[in-house]
């Protein structure tokens, strides 16, 4: 007996140490689907590390220059650009799903800091470093929110046509802020692009010939590394080659201005050694004014990485995970926040290297971080002698590849709305500011979304010669009734819309004074609000009076689940069909 007992509680112990091994490699395998690097790891092969080490080094020699680039279009000293190149670029290698996106600093993000710094810095003591960590950290935070709260389909907030005008306008707006760089002259204030292109043409009279020689010296470099490059190695067609102009101009550039002793603005000094981890100050009133660029800077830098990576990553018959770019694009800026960068975003210029350079994973970025960082420590003292009108050549070839008009001509034969929202955001962009124009934009598409939906195309069908089909009256030859009205709205029954529908169909019915059935077609309906409910109880008491029963059809799954919690047959004065035939073979039958 005691052995028997002695037995069974050593199988009960088994069974609680089985179940509970059993829970715990559940809660450990929840884990690693949200580090993909892991998954990476795991499918490694030693093949693989040429192209990524290649891949990497191509990378770096393109990210530097670019960095110190768009750190001084941020506003910001060149060492902020470097370190947006480590830690989150590190952050997003681990967590990123897509194994081409390179993570850092870019055109358009660079612009909205700038937007944000003129906006706020006057009133904190220009405490621009401040500014730009505490950006960092609210953009990673409100990630992680959309994140926790699964909003990755965030992304279809902004149309095309909204992000087109903005990129169009954003780039036009980058490329004057970099003329007077470029030009050699002293930039007067801020204001919107329109004003910063006219004091710059008053002022070109003071242009530095020297500034402006080596500007345009610079674009020919780049022009010709890009048309002449492939020539250059091994590779042919899209040859990473191409693509290191701007390193090509720094090296130039500063031996020039170093060795011939000219006379132009320069970077100076960049501090040397790698950053230290900070929080950035915590600053109730400075969060609070900051929340709103961040939220902008957050949506804008969301949707521009997620379609760069979705691209890339189509181009591999891969997919990449909305949800999971939201928590590395997340963990990318609170790195930034940490090492006082500012803001970073997925870059189109800097993957597409990557991509035909051959990365297969994402450990061609760590190389890249690598090179990076190398440069950090020991030599930043190159850049001392580097020109500011070299680093406004860089800019401004990066953001021409930005432009996107070629499709208007075909839009505004398709659907002219998207070619009006598209030059709204662009001429609020121009005039009024980045977040403004890119706000703008935002309001008009809704706007135009709100008045189409609004304006429900009704059509009235019938039965297409013997078939269960059912067409419209004006495209088809099919058969119809006197007694029986089949109409199909092709929209949801919400408030924008609710009252002209209850109108039009009241209409239909006061003009067929024989009419006994109204029939709705409900099967482009995908849900009803209370405003759509309260007018379908409206329709029915007013189609009552004039002895018409009113019927639905082809409703939806979620919808008939909405109406049958409110018991919609015991108020309808019809009834709820499968199908429009099953209603029309009841209803013309009696007759």
């Amino acid at each position: 007996m005691i052995a028997r007992d002695r037995q069974s509680r050593l199988e009960r112990s088994r069974r609680w140490a089985l179940a509970h091994a059993k829970v715990a490699r559940k809660r450990i395998g929840r884990w690693p689907r949200y580090v993909p690097l892991i998954d990476v790891a795991r499918e490694y092969r030693r093949d693989d590390l040429p192209h990524d080490l290649i891949a990497g080094c191509v990378l770096g020699v393109v990210t530097v220059p670019q960095a110190i680039a768009y750190a001084f279009l941020a506003g910001l000293p060149a060492q902020a650009g470097l370190y947006a190149c480590l830690l989150p670029m590190v952050l997003y290698a681990v967590f990123g799903s897509s194994r081409q996106l390179v993570v850092g600093p870019v055109a358009v993000a660079a612009l909205m800091v700038a937007a944000a710094l003129g906006e706020h810095a006057p009133a904190y003591s220009d405490r621009y470093a401040a500014i730009a960590t505490i950006l960092c950290l609210e953009v990673g935070i409100l990630l992680w929110l959309l994140r926790a709260f699964q909003m990755g389909g965030i992304v279809n907030l902004l149309s095309h046509p909204v992000i087109s005008g903005f990129i169009n306008a954003a780039a036009v707006v980058i490329i004057v802020s970099q003329l007077a760089a470029f030009t050699g002259v002293v930039p007067a204030g801020g204001g919107s692009a329109v004003e910063q292109a006219t004091r710059l043409w008053q002022a070109l009279p003071e242009a530095d010939l020297k500034a402006v020689g080596i500007g345009f010296a610079s674009l020919v470099v780049i022009w010709i590394v890009r048309h002449y490059g492939r020539f250059v190695g091994s590779w042919v067609g899209d040859s990473p080659i191409r693509r290191a102009g701007p390193m090509a101009v720094v090296l130039l550039a500063t031996i020039c201005v170093a060795v011939f002793g000219i006379d132009v603005a320069t970077v100076g000094h960049v501090p040397a050694g790698l950053p230290t981890l900070a929080l950035p100050p915590l600053e109730l009133a400075m969060w609070w004014d900051l929340a709103p660029n961040a939220a902008l800077i957050a949506l804008v830098a969301y949707v521009e990485s997620y379609s760069v990576g979705k691209t890339l990553a189509s181009r591999r018959q891969r997919r990449i995970n909305s949800n999971q770019e939201l928590i590395a694009l997340g963990a990318a800026n609170v790195g930034a926040a940490l090492t006082g960068a500012y803001p970073v975003a997925g870059s189109f210029s800097r993957s597409g290297v990557n991509f035909a350079a051959g990365a297969r994973t994402p450990v061609s970025t760590l190389v890249c971080a690598v090179v990076v960082a190398v440069t950090v420590a020991w030599l930043t003292p190159l850049f001392r002698h580097l020109p500011h009108a070299a680093l406004a050549a860089i800019v401004i070839v990066s953001v021409f590849g930005l432009f996107e008009f070629h499709a208007i001509r075909g839009h505004w034969k398709f659907y002219r709305a998207d070619v009006f929202t598209h030059l709204i955001t662009f001429v609020g962009v121009l005039l009024a500011g980045v977040e403004a124009g890119l706000l703008l934009g935002v309001v008009i598409a809704v706007m135009l979304f709100v008045r189409r939906s609004s304006q429900p195309h009704i059509a009235e069908l019938g039965r297409l010669g013997d078939t269960p089909h059912f067409r419209n009256v004006d495209r088809y030859d099919v058969q119809t009734w006197r007694h029986v009205k089949v109409l199909r709205v092709d929209e949801s029954f919400y408030f924008a819309n609710a009252n002209k529908i209850e109108s039009r169909l009241s209409r239909i019915v006061e003009r067929q004074p024989r009419l006994e059935h109204m029939v709705l077609v409900c099967s482009a309906v995908n849900f009803i609000d209370t405003s759509g409910l309260e007018m379908l109880e409206r329709l029915n008491f007013r189609l009552g009076r004039f002895n018409v029963r009113l019927h639905l059809c082809e409703v939806k799954g979620p919808v008939r689940d909405q109406l049958d919690t409110i018991g919609v047959t015991d108020w309808l004065s019809g009834k709820v069909y499968q199908t429009t035939d099953d209603a029309l073979f009841e209803l013309a039958r009696a007759s």
